[in-house]
């Protein structure tokens, strides 16, 4: 089957775009609730019960809310940033998902129809570019809003933003080496003939699993609003709807960042141990499958920062400033050298792409992964004041009993 065109196409993407988006919206809607519910599971509570059965519509009540709320302006802001600062956060968050591809392509009367909004040829390079306009929307933020809780706020956000972007950047570069291809879809396709990446390309996934914490403001990387230093951060000045325009970009971007983890790395939406999905002919069995299998790896991965938030304590601004310069940007340039002097001997080996190929991939990249969390585990340079003192003071203690 073709692929759809003409007028069609036309009215199939404004389709896609309001079922995508309001899917998207819908979810991030209800993921504050299963937050809140993982948070009072977690910390032995209920959590929200109130309205609706087991606090379902809670939701639909916290938004009601934000749409009633007065809208504050503070007297000395910059009423036109103040204003474009929540759209310049929220904006880039939700059209970055516009390239992820979710599900197999699905036949239609009108042709075959692909699951991305926008199947761009330079997917990834599209998500680079979009996902870094949202450090103007925290920086414009603490700026506008002539609040120094705010302004600290901001420059920790855009300090940290860019800090990690390079870090996630170079971690996905090991990625296109081996897929060959920036098309995200042609990325899935890859892993259908191997391996999942995540296999071959291990700290390559560890330093952009912990990038994705930090680009997305979440713990243990939350020092943009640090309730305990700076209020709200950023958007202590903030309420109503654009308050909660910032939170709807929050979750935009955990959103997006597992459906990236997903297709980068954990085959997109390729069901595993079978290869019934792989080749056409395209059903719409298949593309109700894939779809069902992506989602399902999207969620895994949001339960995921649900656990990490309410699991391990937050950094210090410095811890988190060496983490990111002195341990994931090193790593991940010498890991991309190693993935790219591995592919050119196999290539010069005239080894084929697959499964063998991605095997040795695999086994270079766990060695390689083992000693990576081997030296972060030595407390040398995250582990902060408080391990070095621990270590004196057991270095006396032994000198004690030497003494005695």
């Amino acid at each position: 089957m073709s692929p759809v065109s003409g007028a069609a196409y036309v009215w199939i993407s404004l389709v896609k775009i309001l079922v995508v988006f309001g899917g998207l919206l819908t979810l991030i809607a209800f993921w504050t609730w299963v937050e809140r519910r993982g948070a009072g599971w977690i910390q032995n509570r209920l959590g929200p019960n109130r309205v609706g059965p087991e606090g379902l519509l809670q939701p639909a009540a916290d938004g009601l809310k934000n749409f009633l709320k007065e809208e504050t302006l503070p007297p000395f802001s910059d009423r036109f940033l103040f204003i474009l600062a929540p759209m310049m956060a929220f904006t880039p968050a939700m059209i970055t998902f516009a390239v992820v591809p979710f599900a197999s392509p699905l036949p239609t009367p009108w042709g075959l129809v692909t699951s991305p909004i926008a199947d761009l040829p330079v997917g990834f390079l599209y998500i680079l570019a979009i996902g870094s306009l949202g450090v103007y929307g925290v920086v414009l933020a603490g700026w506008s809003s002539n609040n120094k809780y705010s302004l600290l706020g901001g420059l920790r956000g855009s300090a940290q933003l860019i800090s990690y972007e390079v870090s996630m950047g170079l971690s996905a570069v090991a990625v296109l080496l081996l897929a060959g291809n920036i098309t995200m879809s042609d990325i899935v396709t890859r892993q259908q003939q191997s391996l999942w990446f995540v296999l071959p390309l291990f700290v390559a996934f560890f330093t952009f699993f912990v990038a994705s914490f930090a680009e997305t403001n979440r713990l243990p990387f939350d020092l943009p609003e640090a309730e305990a230093e700076l209020i709200a951060g950023y958007h202590t000045e903030y309420s109503a709807m654009k308050f909660s325009m910032f939170y709807i970009a929050e979750y935009s971007n955990m959103v997006t960042a597992s459906a990236l983890m997903v297709t980068l790395f954990f085959g997109g939406w390729d069901i595993p141990f079978t290869a019934w999905d792989n080749t056409p002919p395209w059903t719409v069995l298949k593309f109700v499958a894939t779809f069902g299998v992506f989602w399902a790896k999207v969620v895994l991965f949001l339960l995921t920062y649900v656990w990490v938030r309410w699991t391990l304590p937050r950094f210090r601004f410095d811890q988190l400033m060496d983490l990111g310069w002195k341990v994931l940007l090193p790593v991940a340039l010498v890991y991309v050298m190693v993935v790219a002097l591995l592919v050119w001997a196999l290539e010069a080996r005239r080894v084929p792409f697959g499964v063998g190929y991605a095997l040795v991939l695999t086994a270079v990249s766990l060695v390689l992964g083992a000693l990576l969390l081997w030296g972060l585990d030595r407390n040398r340079v995250i582990g902060g004041s408080a391990s070095r003192q621990r270590a004196r003071w057991r270095a006396d203690a032994a000198r004690a009993r030497d003494a005695a």
